[in-house]
Parts: C-alpha cells; structure tokens; sequence
C-alpha cells in the first residue's frame, strides 16, 4: 500500500479547513509529494484579528532579547536539517540539489543577519537647545514595530525568500502572516513550524494558502495590515498597492531583464563559468538572472559560441539527484511558452547556437541564442527560463542604450578590464546595481536588493526590510536640569 502524503494543516489557532485541500505536484515528474489545507475568508479574518490583537496588546509585545534567542535556535535548527530542507526545495521547486544546499545555508545566515541587525540597531539622539524655543529639552527616537505585515512570496526561492520576509517581520517585533507560493508552500510551512518549535508564542507567525486571488487580495489590502510585503508577479503586485488602504507601506519585488555588457578588454575565459551559471542557475528562473549579453561585435560570435559549447555540457533532469545541473521549469505551462518565444526569435533570425528544444513535458534545453530581433520577445520580455541572448554591439554607448530600452530596472553588469569603463557603465545604466567583473545573480543577504520601475519598490534585504517594518517614535523630555 502506498505511504500516505504528508499533510500540512492550518497554520492558524483556532481556525477550521471550510475550503478542504491541496496538492503540492513534483516540478519535475508531476508526482504528488504533499498535501496542505487551504484558507477561505472565515480563515484570513481569524489570522488577521490574532495578529492585529497581538499587536494592539503592547504589553506583551515581544523583548528583543525573546526575538534573539528565538532566531538563534532557528538558525541552528536550519544548520542541523539541511540535507532534509534542501531535499524539499528540490522537491517542491525543482532547484537542484546542490543549489538548494546552498539556499538552506543562505537561509541560516539570513536569520544570523537579523540578529545582527536587532543587536546594533538603534534610534537617534534629534539636536535640541539650540535656540530658544528647544532649551531645556532633550529628544531621541526608538524604533518599534510598525504592526501587523503580511508576506506574501515566490516560487523560486522557498525558503530564503521566506526567511527575507518572514524572519526580519518576526526580528522587528511584528505578527506576521506568510502567503507562500501555491506550488512551493512546504518550505514556509517547515519554517514557520521551527519558529514556534523555538519558542515564537501562538498567532505571531501564520501561514496561508488563500482559495483564490480574491481571498488573497482581501488578506493583502486589510486596513489592519501595516506592511505588505510582495515577491512575485509584477501585475500583481503593482494592483496590489494600488487597493492598499491609507497608512499601508509596502515593498513590491518583481521581475527584470538582466543584462550584462562584455567590453573588447575583458577576460573572457576567466568570465564564461560567471555567464554560465549567472544565466543557468535554477534554469533561469531568477528576477535578476542574465538574459541579455551584450558583446562587442569583436568578440561576440566567438563568445556566444564559447558559451554555447559550456552550456551544452550541463546535466539536465531530476533536481533530487545530486550530479543534475539544470532542473525543471515550475510548471508544464512554462516550457510551453519557452518554446514559443525561442521559436519566435528563431524564425527572426536568431541563430540557435544550442538547445532551442523541449527535453520532456517538464525540462527545457538549455538555450544560447545569437542576435535575435530587437522586437523579439525573448529580447522585450523577462523569460524567466534556460535561455540567454547574445548581441553584437559596435560602441559602449550604444550597449548602455539598449541594455536601458526595456522598463525594467535591476541587477545589470560589465566584464571590463578598464576601470573607466567600468565607471562609464555605472554612471550610465539605469539599474539598481552595477556588478564589475561579476554575474546579476551575485547577492548577498545583508546588500540592498531592489528593483525599480517596473521591477519593483522599495529596497530589500535583511536590514532594509526590518527598517522597512519598523516605526520610527520619538520622546521630548523638558527640564530645568537640562
């Protein structure tokens, strides 16, 4: 008889299933790896009065010092289990095994860095008795949760995205409630589970699968929500903050089109394992992977057909087994739009320099295409696949225009072994970082992370997003002694 799934109930005191279950589907082969209970309204309501109630009762907000010990057993609980966390990233994302080992080792090091920021964060000391009106007086401000945040995240990431949101929501003091992606939402529900295995009270963490985007919107836009912070589809998330009541912040992260630009100088043999993994990692599934390299027209084919020749050497398959490279997309759906656009670019005029083919209903060839029309939509659009574009390009000014044309704004770089150009190309592209000599995939957790435009609002990482759910209070005390 076959094992039973495991099962992942409510995360919510108090609340009842109304709306039954869910399945959570292998990426790969389609296979049930697990079930999880699904929230109605009757659910939503019930978490957003426990957090907005935890938050109201001030006397029994959380110590820092409870927070710290808390996040610190956390931490150790991730560097004890993770073989059997990688294993479910691999599993319910489809990240290969390797790579999820170092997202859980990630993920471990961002608690670390919430606890590094509770104990050296700190208010200010605001200049007074500098005139009349300010004598005898002293001021300072103290930093204290804002209220309630709701967290809602991504697919590609299950676990260091939830700590990004969840574990620095839980740092700053605030009750928090996690929207995990439908198909990835194990992860969150392990995460949570150590939370409170490690002493976080009843109702300050919840995690929720609403039924619908109805109920999910309604979880999101809740006068009582301070902070919501968004990971995941740009017409989502700007809808989102557009139905977002007075007083409500949020940070919405999105999508880009990274692209990079390959100077005439540059070291190309020392730069190709960067642009392969920069390109490849997770089968391109990353906000900030490279989709569009720009070469100058004297190296570009024979870099573009260097590329390729690494390239066609990655493993394709099962992410669980620990020699694949490469694994799945998220869904069946997805190859079939990749082999679309990679269909699209070709009768273009883009030279298919490897892949350019569907490997099962669930895997994608890892794919180098040459030149392909500027109109194209793998050239205008986030592929969010394993595909990478290599253009020609005759000036650095013109590389910088179109690596600007698109209305995304994120992570872009230059392989340069000129300090000026490297220079130029940081004046000039319009992006939130400029990496030298490095892919746009490079981050680590305690830089700020961010998009803008359309790529998304507000600056992430783990700082920034506890700054980001916390409120600024001041005191003003007059004496005579003073």
């Amino acid at each position: 008889m076959p094992q039973s799934l495991p099962h992942f109930r409510l995360f919510v005191p108090g609340a009842t299933a109304a709306a039954g279950d869910a399945t959570v589907f292998s990426p790969y082969d389609r296979s049930p790896i697990a079930t999880f209970a699904i929230a109605d309204n009757a659910v939503i309501e019930k978490a957003l009065a426990t957090a907005s109630a935890l938050f109201v009762d001030k006397a029994n907000w959380l110590e820092p010092s409870e927070r710290i010990t808390i996040l610190r057993k956390v931490a150790d609980r991730i560097d004890d289990d993770v073989e059997q966390l990688a294993m479910t990233i691999a599993r319910e994302g489809g990240k290969p095994l390797v790579d999820a080992r170092a997202e859980v080792v990630r993920a471990a090091d961002s608690v670390r860095a919430c606890v590094d920021v509770l104990r050296t964060q700190h208010g200010s000391e605001i200049p007074m008795r500098l005139n009349a009106a300010s004598s005898h007086h002293i001021a300072y401000t103290t930093l204290e949760p804002a209220g309630p945040v709701v967290a809602i995240s991504a697919f590609n990431h299950p676990l260091n995205l939830i700590v990004h949101q969840v574990a620095t929501a839980v740092a700053a003091g605030c009750p928090v409630i996690a929207k995990p992606a439908e198909r990835t939402p194990m992860s969150c529900f392990q995460f949570a589970g150590m939370l409170h295995d490690a002493g976080l009270p009843d109702g300050w963490c919840r995690v929720v699968v609403p039924i619908d985007h109805a109920v999910t919107q309604r979880l999101a836009t809740d006068p009582r929500v301070a902070f919501l912070t968004f990971i995941g589809s740009a017409k989502i998330g700007w809808m989102l903050r557009s139905k977002l009541p007075p007083g409500t912040h949020c940070a919405l992260e999105h999508g880009g089109s990274a692209p990079v630009i390959v100077a005439d100088d540059a070291d190309i043999e020392k730069m190709l394992p960067t642009l392969v993994k920069g390109s490849f990692y997770h089968a391109g599934q990353v906000c900030v992977s490279i989709q569009r390299i720009f070469a100058h027209r004297s190296i570009a084919k024979q870099l573009a057909d260097e590329l390729a020749r690494r390239v066609r050497k990655l493993r394709v398959g099962d992410p669980t087994s620990a020699d694949t490279e490469v694994g799945p997309l998220i869904a069946p759906s997805e190859v079939d739009r990749i082999e679309e656009w990679v269909a699209e670019a070709k009768n273009g005029g883009a030279k298919v320099l490897c892949g350019g083919q569907r490997i099962s209903g669930t895997c994608y060839e890892c794919t180098v295409l040459y030149d392909p029309p500027a109109d194209a939509r793998v050239s205008t659009l986030e592929v969010f696949g394993p595909v990478v574009c290599v253009y020609p390009y005759d000036d650095m000014d013109e590389a910088i225009d179109r690596a600007n044309a698109l209305p995304f704004s994120f992570q872009s770089a230059v392989c340069t072994r000129s300090l000026d150009t490297a220079l130029r190309a940081f004046r000039r592209l319009d992006a939130t970082a400029v990496l030298v000599n490095e892919s746009t995939t490079f981050r680590v957790d305690w830089m700020p992370f961010a998009g803008r435009r359309t790529s998304g609002l507000g600056v992430g990482g783990i700082g920034y997003s506890m700054r980001d759910m916390q409120a600024e209070k001041m005191l003003v005390i007059k004496s005579d002694e003073l």
